[in-house]
């Protein structure tokens, strides 16, 4: 799997207008697009913060995975997405490795793109998303 840089860090916030607000005003951050995914029990909204982004995510439920997240460990860190160009093959790239897939197929996600999860076993400890942009399909 041949990344092609950071695409966003993801974050899981208790409060996501507050969030929002937060990182407009100490970062100048932009709100790009904010979605609600209930297939994923996720309110997500995109930030541009200079040339990347962040992603702020808040559980719609205690029993979404957010939701298990913020009750486990709070707010902070949730995921890091890497770039790719061909998501099919860099989730076969992952199989190839050996990696644990928590989507075997992509799904979905903000803003267009197609997305896939790597459990974090494989990577270090850290949630791994792999997002495919709209613009490389």
């Amino acid at each position: 799997m041949c990344a092609k840089g950071i695409h966003h860090l993801g974050l899981a916030v208790d409060d996501l207008d507050r969030a929002i607000s937060t990182y407009e005003r100490l970062f100048g951050a932009e709100l790009e697009e904010r979605a609600t995914q209930d297939e994923q029990g996720v309110e997500a909204a995109s930030l541009r913060v200079g040339p990347s982004h962040v992603e702020l995510l808040a559980a719609l439920g205690p029993d979404t995975p957010v939701g298990r997240f913020l009750d486990r460990r709070g707010p902070g860190l949730h995921h890091v997405a890497y770039r790719v160009e061909d998501i099919d093959a860099a989730l076969q790239d992952a199989r190839d490795a050996g990696l644990r897939l928590l989507d075997e197929q992509p799904r979905t996600g903000i803003r267009g793109t197609r997305v896939a999860f790597l459990h974090p076993s494989g990577t270090g400890g850290v949630l791994t998303e792999i997002v495919q942009p709209p613009e490389v399909h």
